[in-house]
């Protein structure tokens, strides 16, 4: 008779069964129902460009690791990988997806339907005072100006594969909740329809299109100068993001 005890914590829907021998490293037994509970959040910010001499998205990617190992996060969420990605559209796109994929747990695969991957990414917004939760991506690219590799197109289909312009992909997060959440906490959050047509919205109409093709979740937030909203600001409304992300989006 075997002395292995198989479990399924409650809320896993269809994850296989694990195995727990009495005598086994209790830290190791615990770190892997921690594993099966909790999501596990990317994030992405972009380098300067035109308009923005200093990206805030940059600050808060390069440095949101050691802040919240500092800070500590509650709730069901863990933190990737945080990747500065050049501001480009077409050019950027081969690190966009080798990060994506190379980011996918091994355990899990790349198409497993487990809702525990969420890709996080932060842009600028010179001009913006607040927050703001980005809704949806459009299949248009339409840049003002040229991005840091040159390339400005107008009018094109982002994935012509997906139809024309006008096609647009919505984040499968609970923003109404997120957005509440965060505004009870303090900060001045909003919900916008209009992620722009610059390489925002590029890198964002990319993530939803794979992240609906992983069954992952993928959120696009705005953020304000460092002269609107100060840098310690941004940094806690980073984290308390992610542990609305955690609360609204559990590992199950």
């Amino acid at each position: 008779m075997s002395d292995s005890v198989s479990f399924s914590p409650s809320g896993v829907g269809n994850s296989p069964r694990r195995s727990f021998t009495p005598g086994a490293p209790l830290g190791k037994w615990l770190s892997t129902w921690l594993f099966l509970r909790s999501s596990c959040c990317y994030l992405s910010g972009t380098t300067t460009r035109p308009g923005v001499p200093q990206n805030p998205t940059e600050t808060i990617v390069s440095n949101l690791k050691e802040f919240v190992r500092r800070r500590g996060l509650t709730g069901h969420i863990t933190l990737g990988s945080c990747t500065v990605l050049e501001a480009a559209g077409d050019g950027g796109l081969p690190v966009l997806y080798k990060i994506m994929e190379s980011s996918l747990p091994e355990s899990l695969g790349g198409s497993s339907c487990n809702g525990k991957i969420i890709w996080l990414h932060f842009g600028a917004n010179s001009g913006a005072t607040k927050f703001a939760i980005e809704r949806q991506a459009v299949n248009e690219a339409t840049f003002r100006c040229p991005d840091e590799l040159g390339w400005q197109p107008q009018q094109l289909p982002i994935c012509p594969e997906d139809g024309d312009i006008l096609l647009k992909k919505e984040t499968t997060c609970c923003i109404d909740w997120i957005t509440t959440f965060l505004n009870k906490k303090g900060f001045d959050v909003m919900i916008s329809d209009d992620a722009d047509r610059f390489v925002c919205n590029y890198v964002y109409y990319h993530s939803l299109r794979f992240a609906e093709q992983k069954c992952h979740k993928s959120l696009f937030v705005h953020v304000p100068l460092f002269s609107r909203i100060d840098e310690d600001s941004q940094m806690e409304f980073a984290a308390t993001l992610l542990e609305a992300l955690g609360a609204t989006h559990p590992g199950s």
